[in-house]
């Protein structure tokens, strides 16, 4: 799965001049809570929420509200913003973003094409498309323990085939124990008992299941 995928296309920008009150304005109304900067087309930082309200100006509690009101509109976010942030494109992976945003403890990623920003992936738009890889909110949902070995998940999607049940969703990792892994399975099924059944009978170890 892509980036361009997920993205959310065209995002708000603003320019390094923009005011701090001028873009917790925008934020607010936008309901978004980072801003790619641009200047002549091109991406030259990015500002989030966070920073916009530990900004200095915010934290000179001495100013009335007028005098702070004041500062802000007068203060640029190109001082409060991170410059050069780190980037991707539309075809960087979806792991490789959630990588990227985990290893710099970031929420957010301008997406760049052509030197233009196109797009902005977050953290949000991973979850989601972790939920939807798992098929959360549809069909019964099953936690095995299978052999480590090949033609395992074959044989395991041989079983619902022969059940007539068709598969959602299958996730498999290796267990620390190298005799053996996880799968993560949803299918789409109301008949839970039907599938413990034929999975037990097969000597798959099924671990939990819902629906």
């Amino acid at each position: 799965m892509f980036v361009r995928w997920r993205m959310t296309p065209n995002p708000i920008v603003i320019d390094p001049q923009t005011s701090i009150l001028d873009a917790l304005h925008i934020m607010k109304e936008k309901k978004v809570r980072r801003l790619p900067v641009v200047a002549h087309g091109k991406l030259v930082g990015i500002v989030t929420e966070k920073d916009l309200r530990e900004s200095p100006s915010l934290k000179a509690t001495s100013l009335s509200i007028f005098e702070l009101n004041y500062l802000l509109a007068k203060t640029p976010v190109s001082e409060v913003m991170t410059k050069d942030p780190i980037t991707v494109t539309p075809d960087t992976t979806i792991e490789e973003a959630a990588v990227i945003m985990r290893d710099n403890q970031i929420s957010g990623l301008p997406v760049v094409e052509d030197g233009k920003i196109v797009g902005i992936v977050t953290e949000t738009d991973i979850f989601d498309m972790l939920v939807k890889l798992l098929g959360f909110r549809t069909g019964a949902r099953f936690t095995l323990h299978i052999e480590n070995r090949v033609g395992a998940v074959a044989d395991l999607a041989g079983i619902f085939k022969d059940l007539g049940i068709n598969i959602i969703s299958i996730v498999a990792f290796e267990e620390e124990r190298e005799e053996e892994g996880n799968v993560v399975v949803r299918v789409d099924t109301k008949d839970t008992e039907k599938v413990v059944s034929a999975l037990k009978s097969a000597g798959i170890k099924v671990i939990h299941f819902s629906r």
